[in-house]
């Protein structure tokens, strides 16, 4: 059975030409091996499975049989639920996949109960795109549509959710009143009348009978199905009263879905994995969502806890923090795939930059590392008391997007989704790493996450020699700008230098002359046309800012000055259509559009549609744009090839051109080969974002996370990011002077307490120039009235910062209100008051927003 997005359109709309951006629209079938077709007898059978055998079993887990164990852990599963459940063995700690005292919620009612017994969630499209929900419980447990399979180290689970049986949508959404009287009442009898009379009510002014959906459920809909038997009503006869109404069908086959959750001990560990060949569904159901393990480790409403959510630097959502009138928290992991999603107004929301989240108590805690499906998995987190008892956070990955198509013929307009070619092409796979109460603090987390990724190649090694390093102080200087000039009224882009190589050196100079050292430079605008520059797979240097011997000079002078160089270039935002062809080389959105991006407009916040956009490349054509740009770069940087990049360690955006459909974790393997293709041959790299996959390949970070979003559910900002990286690679925030900063003194102290650098963004020219440009959020950028602040911050954090250069920072704990320590590898610590007044700490006295250091000192 072929899956269309609608089976029947009146006949107005098919006759009309049905055009979306001057393209036929034609729905097409989902296709992938996940997928069945929706015939019950082409439908996967659950797999028979085996009956688990006990091998070891604890007092405190009745009903559950032990089926894995090594010296850290012992996985337990109960057969009759699926629940399972892992001791921790060194600190005694049971985590249970679901509420032991689930039962006795008071707040939990209707389906909020039953998915506290459930481990996994699936919510699915209809034909219309309208989402519904089915859970292991509810829908698979309760009829006992699971089987098991044993496992080396664990156990695999089969879930068959829902069943062939008939439902709601097997009757007419409307029927004309002379069939419903005819065709139906006349041959029933009274009870089957009533049935029909409660679950339709008449509309006069269209002559119809309309089914009443609130009405037709349990015994009510049984009576309902039994009725319109009797009156000999078949799926012909539906599918006449839908056409007459110009109702498209809902279905055409049952809604089956099928799902595999493994679990299994490595190590010190717990894996569960949702593989993709294990995803089963109709293709008249897409699926959306996939959610694993929703109340693993919840909380209850009397418990002490935090859980820890990996919004920007990091934030914790203590329990039963009372917050009920605000939202649950929920964010992407890497931030909004720009193929799908632009924000129109602007927002201070940091991104997701790890694909981490936690749950901490005083005599345990663990920490969630997703290995596989980062690239599509959302965190979700909320508090008790809104729909459960229960703090919760887990993770969800999207299987089928979806969006919305509007066509048009003759005077009708109308909505019909789009889906998702194909579904993501990947297993989902979380890491449960657990910790005891000596470990059981964010700090404690980062240490475990920090570990694992120097295990794995996550980051690069710590390095010795940075511990004799001033800290960087980071500097980017805007080459040149396009501007649109006009000559005898014909309109012409030219390059206008707001800073030339020339002018580069001047600044340069005067901050090595204030003692500012360590300067670390990404030079943006200088080439293919200034800051919005063409596609660099060639590259030309711009004569406005010097040319190709201005850049090499200014290569040679910084490389003696003992300077860092880095040329800025923007590979996934293509900023000028010379060169490049957005229906061939960006990415397609759902609707078939190239994916473009509007500059922000700060004035009104919002995206200004009037302003020329960036296209989104496609990542089919990354590694060959990328192989280029490497090969002009050689020619340019003979001395050694050292680059900033823009966007690609910001940003991960898929194509879903149906041709050559690239998902986002398959658009995460060419991100990550091009990463490791420019590191392989660039001596140093500098990225703005620092989005996890990128670490093991960056040198130094700018814009990276140094807050949260401080949504109203959360309750701390902390710095989980800084403690994961710092030692490993340098890092700043965005730059002071074009950031939300009024106070310079509370900026040094961020930056003292995170272990950060400074960082300045400037050009040359007059503030005035960027005004009524494309480029006026640089209104701020003049370098003349910032660089003795610059110096002034840049000394007094190095003086701080500098004897921890090199180390990992070990933890990072909340004194009093306003008042931090961070401590390093080897003992040294620095203590932060934000206050306006003088604290005392250890009995030493730390004065109005200022800091003390202490403890080994290199």
């Amino acid at each position: 059975m072929n899956y269309t997005v609608a089976k029947k359109i009146t006949g107005m709309l098919l006759a009309g030409s049905l055009l979306l951006g001057g393209c036929q629209f034609s729905p097409t079938p989902l296709a992938h091996e996940t997928v069945t077709a929706a015939d019950p007898t082409d439908f996967p059978s659950l797999p028979p499975g085996e009956k688990l055998k006990s091998s070891f079993s604890d007092v405190r887990l009745p009903g559950m049989v032990g089926i894995a164990q090594n010296a850290a852990l012992q996985l337990f599963i109960n057969e009759e639920t699926a629940e399972i459940a892992v001791i921790h063995t060194q600190s005694g700690q049971i985590w249970r996949s679901n509420p032991a005292d689930r039962e006795q919620d008071g707040v939990a009612a209707g389906i909020n109960k039953d998915l506290l017994s459930s481990q996994t969630k699936l919510s699915f499209f209809n034909s219309l795109g309208q989402s519904s929900t089915v859970n292991s419980f509810t829908d698979s447990v309760a009829h006992k549509q699971i089987s098991y399979e044993v496992l080396p180290s664990g156990v695999r689970v089969h879930y068959q959710f829902g069943s062939t049986e008939r439902s709601i949508e097997d009757l007419p959404m409307k029927i004309s009143k002379e069939r419903f009287e005819q065709k139906l009442l006349a041959q029933l009898d009274k009870a089957g009348q009533r049935a029909l009379k409660v679950g339709y009510a008449e509309d006069k002014d269209e002559g119809a009978y309309v089914r009443i959906d609130k009405a037709m459920q349990g015994l009510q809909l049984s009576r309902a199905l039994k009725a319109f038997d009797t009156a000999g009503y078949t799926s012909e006869d539906l599918a006449q009263d839908h056409a007459e109404f110009g109702i498209e069908e809902e279905r055409s086959g049952p809604r089956l879905f099928m799902l595999t959750m493994e679990y299994e001990l490595d190590g010190e560990d717990l894996l569960v994995r949702v593989p993709s060949s294990g995803i089963h569904f109709p293709e008249e159901y897409p699926i959306n969502s996939i959610s694993v393990m929703d109340y693993f480790g919840a909380g209850g409403s009397e418990e002490e806890g935090s859980i820890l959510v990996p919004d920007g630097s990091g934030a914790l959502i203590h329990f039963n923090n009372g917050k009920l009138q605000y939202p649950a928290y929920q964010q992407d992991i890497y931030g909004p795939d720009m193929t799908m999603k632009l924000r129109e107004a602007s927002s201070n929301e940091a991104r997701a930059r790890l694909p981490v989240f936690g749950l901490i108590r005083k005599e345990g805690a663990f920490l969630g590392i997703i290995e596989e499906g980062d690239a599509v998995a959302v965190v979700n987190a909320d508090i008790s008391g809104k729909l459960n008892s229960y703090n919760n956070v887990y993770p969800s990955f999207y299987v089928v997007n979806k969006s919305d198509v509007t066509l048009q013929a003759s005077d009708m307009v109308r909505t019909l989704p789009k889906f998702q070619k194909k579904p993501t092409a990947s297993d989902f796979v979380v890491r449960y790493a657990f910790v005891g109460a000596d470990k059981a603090s964010y700090s404690g987390l980062a240490s475990l996450y920090r570990d694992y990724l120097m295990q794995n190649g996550g980051l690069p090694e710590l390095n010795a020699s940075k511990e004799q390093s001033n800290v960087p102080f980071y500097l980017q200087l805007f080459g040149g700008m396009t501007t649109r000039q006009h000559m005898l009224g014909i309109p012409y882009d030219s390059t206008e230098a707001l800073t030339t190589f020339d002018e580069a050196k001047n600044i340069l100079s005067a901050l090595t002359e204030k003692k500012v050292s360590n300067i670390q430079v990404r030079y943006a605008g200088w080439l293919n046309g200034g800051l919005h520059h063409r596609l660099p797979d060639s590259i030309q240097v711009d004569g406005a800012v010097g040319g190709k011997k201005g850049l090499r000079e200014f290569s040679a002078y910084t490389q003696e000055a003992g300077i860092g160089f880095y040329p800025d270039i923007a590979l996934l935002n293509v900023q000028s259509k010379k060169g490049f062809k957005p229906s061939k080389e960006a990415s397609r959105t759902l609707t078939q559009e190239p994916a473009v991006l509007y500059p922000m407009n700060q004035a009104i916040q919002r995206r200004d549609r009037d302003r020329s956009p960036s296209y989104v490349l496609s990542p089919n054509m990354l590694e060959d744009v990328t192989a280029d740009m490497l090969d002009e770069l050689r020619s340019l940087q003979k001395d050694g090839l050292s680059l900033s990049l823009n966007d690609l360690a910001a940003q991960l955006n898929s194509d879903m051109n149906p041709k050559k459909l690239v998902d986002r974790t398959q658009a995460l393997g060419s991100v990550k080969k091009v990463l490791e293709q420019i590191g392989q041959q660039a001596g140093s790299l500098v990225a703005e974002g620092g989005n996890a996959y990128a670490l093991p390949y960056v040198t130094g970070l700018t814009d990276a996370p140094m807050t949260s979003s401080r949504f109203k559910l959360e309750d701390e900002e902390i710095p989980f990011y800084q403690l994961v990286v710092h030692g490993s690679i340098g890092y700043t925030g965005t730059p002071y002077n074009l950031s939300t900063y009024t106070n310079a003194r509370q900026y040094v102290l961020k930056l003292i307490e995170y272990g950060a650098s400074p960082y300045f963004a400037w050009f040359n020219a007059p503030n005035h120039v960027v005004k009524e440009t494309d480029y006026d959020d640089l209104y701020a950028a003049n370098y003349e009235q910032w660089i003795d602040l610059a110096a002034e911050i840049y000394n007094e954090v190095n003086q701080v910062n500098q004897p921890f250069a090199g180390r990992s920072m070990m933890s990072h704990e909340s004194l009093e209100e306003g008042v931090f320590r961070t401590t390093y590898e080897g003992g040294g610590f620095v203590i932060v008051n934000y206050n306006d007044f003088p604290v005392e700490v250890d009995n030493d006295t730390v004065e109005a927003q200022s800091y003390v250091t202490g403890g080994e000192q290199l």
